[in-house]
């Protein structure tokens, strides 16, 4: 277990080490030195997780539950730093370093010319060390650690290019929305403390049961479910992480940082905290079918409702940004029915072709002269084989294609949701099968604006358009052999074997996967299953659709845009959302700082206790100046003076 322990800490500090030394010592080490420290510290972390995930899941070693460090032990509770690795820990530490891995190497060639090199690099290896201790935590006080070092750390990658005022706005927008979901997840946490009296999982689940029928008061005289207050809590900050309705309006403004952490962020880390922090509190969320509920209806909300801003985008890189929306709406959907494994196995297949999609994309921004309105595009095809043919595998796994490695996961969310008799379940099973049809629209309108038809950019963009080097090219192929095959692979052993026994808990009667399992014969039977459903010739719907709209009768689409022009508007407005976070959240939030500021920092601090006190001791200086008049019979007449009242004080007290 010590070796173990070992490589624990190697897996953590690694990428923290590479961090350090490329944000300390960048301008020694030079531009390279900062890509090779960080590169082989994300490349250790990846090695040993592989290692790991073979140890835990092939091998089938024990799980690993231990304390590496105790901070201090307040009132017999202990507040620890520990690691928890066991099937679901794994897995999450390979998509995280993997990916992250891909990322790094990719940014290479994506920054080569940008002036904050090594600034960026230290950046994201500190990305994936947050991340890490966030998955491997076996308590609440090192996840709310991980949590808030994953915020941290996309505040300043979002805001990365830091003279450009959108970014600033995106990344102010970031923190304040995920604040609000930060202290509801805070809340839940101290409600956790409070009543189990303990922050480590294994003492909080082995109590939780017994805590199933107590209740607590919010509102004096009002019962509440206990395990339904802590399950929403927690929830809330989950929804602010992974970027459900209404917190979701920071994600797609992240666009303003660089395409690499657009892909680390939506793909394997930042979003799918809340979505992993659901699953491993799986034995708290079964003892609350209310929370499942709450859980069910805001994934479904999210996952139909972003996805229909997804088609009227015209930058490469928010049309993504909104799959990701929708697409954490389907693994919020999945964890609300109970079936938390296909929510996770949905976060690991998307993990890997939505990093492809954005770093495919990013390939495209290169090409173009970071030019990202697709409306300028065209033709791309003849260009760029490479990044043609790995968006294609990328979107094809998006849809849900039969085969490909989001088919699998997202058909099983589907049949899970339709199985699931939880309080919002039949609203959940109709966007998801909708949201089938809208996904694979906007994602085929993208591919065909960008690749096919006529060439719309200017004659010296085409000049230069050339297939990105290989720095960006490898990573593109090494995302996309495991957008086509990992589904394929795992769906059995993670869906319907014993891949998470003993991580992920679900009560008999909420066991919507054991349901399905029943008829499982083997990922090819599930292929033909699915042939048998609705949502294969949605997906195939959509992408016809988006051919005959846009390569064939674009002029259809312009019709459309003029005559309901409302609900162009309306989509084109993102619902109001953004007015609304514009001139009540965040615009209130500054004006409340304004007056803060003008009364308490002007007017009080600065005005009566700093200038104030400053003014008093310059008063009172001048009083005591006077009494120091130097004449010797004024000091004979005040020591006289004083003389009687000692005397008067005297005379007074033995009377």
């Amino acid at each position: 277990m010590d070796d173990m322990k070992d490589i624990y800490l190697l897996i953590v500090l690694a990428p923290l080490l590479g961090s350090a030394i490329a944000g300390l010592f960048g301008k020694y080490i030079g531009r390279s030195g900062a890509h090779w420290v960080t590169i082989i510290g994300v490349a250790t972390s990846t090695i040993l997780s592989l290692i790991v995930f073979k140890d835990i899941v092939i091998d089938g070693a024990p799980v690993f539950n231990e304390t590496i460090y105790t901070w201090m032990v307040v009132d017999g509770v202990r507040f620890e730093v520990g690691f928890l690795v066991d099937s679901l820990t794994a897995m999450m530490m390979v998509v995280v370093t993997f990916v992250s891995l891909m990322v790094h190497i990719y940014t290479i060639g994506y920054m080569h010319d940008d002036p904050g090199y090594q600034r960026f690099f230290s950046y994201i290896s500190l990305f994936t060390f947050s991340m890490l201790m966030l998955v491997m935590a076996n308590n609440f006080m090192q996840l709310f650690f991980g949590w808030e070092a994953v915020g941290l750390v996309s505040y300043l990658l979002i805001g990365f290019w830091y003279k450009k005022p959108t970014a600033i706005y995106a990344n102010l927008k970031a923190f304040l929305v995920n604040r609000v979901g930060d202290f509801g997840f805070l809340l839940g946490i101290a409600a956790v403390l409070m009543y189990f009296n303990s922050l480590d999982y294994a003492d909080v689940f082995a109590a939780a049961p017994l805590m199933q029928d107590m209740t607590m008061q919010v509102i004096p005289g009002q019962d509440w479910s206990l395990m339904a207050v802590i399950g929403i809590l927690l929830f809330i900050g989950a929804m602010g992480k992974s970027a459900q309705v209404p917190l979701h309006v920071w994600l797609p403004d992240s666009m303003e940082g660089p395409t690499p952490i657009s892909a680390l962020i939506h793909a394997a880390t930042m979003v799918t905290a809340g979505i992993f922090m659901v699953a491993r509190m799986s034995p708290l969320y079964e003892l609350s079918e209310t929370a499942l509920s709450v859980i069910l209806v805001i994934g479904s909300i999210t996952a139909l409702f972003m996805g229909l801003l997804g088609i009227v985008q015209n930058d490469i890189k928010r049309v993504v940004a909104y799959s990701t929306l929708s697409q954490l709406g389907y693994m919020v959907v999945a964890l609300g029915a109970s079936a938390y494994a296909a929510g996770v196995f949905h976060l690991m297949t998307h993990a890997f072709f939505k990093a492809l999609l954005f770093l495919a994309a990013g390939s495209v921004i290169i090409a173009m002269h970071h030019e990202q309105d697709m409306r300028n595009m065209g033709g791309l095809k003849k260009y760029m084989p490479i990044t043609y043919w790995t968006m294609l595998i990328g979107s094809l796994a998006l849809i849900g294609f039969p085969g490909f490695a989001g088919f699998f996961s997202k058909d099983a969310i589907i049949e899970a949701v339709h199985h699931s008799e939880i309080a919002g379940a039949g609203f959940a099973y109709f966007s998801v099968v909708v949201g089938v049809f809208i996904t694979a629209f906007y994602s085929f309108r993208m591919f065909f604006l960008v690749f096919h038809g006529k060439e719309r950019m200017d004659e010296h963009t085409r000049s230069h358009i050339h297939e990105s080097p290989w720095v960006v090219t490898v990573p593109l192929i090494a995302l996309a052999i495991p957008s086509i095959i990992i589904g394929a692979i795992y769906i059995g052993p993670m869906l319907f074997g014993d891949f998470f026994t003993g991580a992920i808990f679900v009560l008999p009667e909420h066991d919507v996967l054991g349901e399905i399992g029943q008829g499982y014969s083997g990922w090819g039977g599930f292929i033909l299953h699915g042939m048998q459903g609705i949502a294969v010739y949605l997906a195939l719907a959509g992408a016809g659709a988006a051919w005959y709209l846009y390569m064939k009768r674009p002029d259809i689409p312009t019709m459309f845009k003029e005559k309901l022009s409302i609900v162009y508007k309306v989509l084109d407005n993102k619902y109001g959302f953004d007015d609304f976070n514009e001139k009540f959240f965040a615009g209130g939030s500054r004006r409340l700082g304004g007056a803060l500021w003008g009364v308490g920092d002007v007017k009080i601090i600065d005005g009566f206790v700093v200038n104030g006190t400053a003014k008093g001791v310059v008063w009172l200086a001048g009083v005591l100046r006077n009494l120091q008049s130097g004449f010797l019979y004024h000091y004979a007449f005040a020591m006289i003076i004083g003389l009687l009242l000692l005397i008067i004080l005297f005379v007074m007290t033995i009377g």
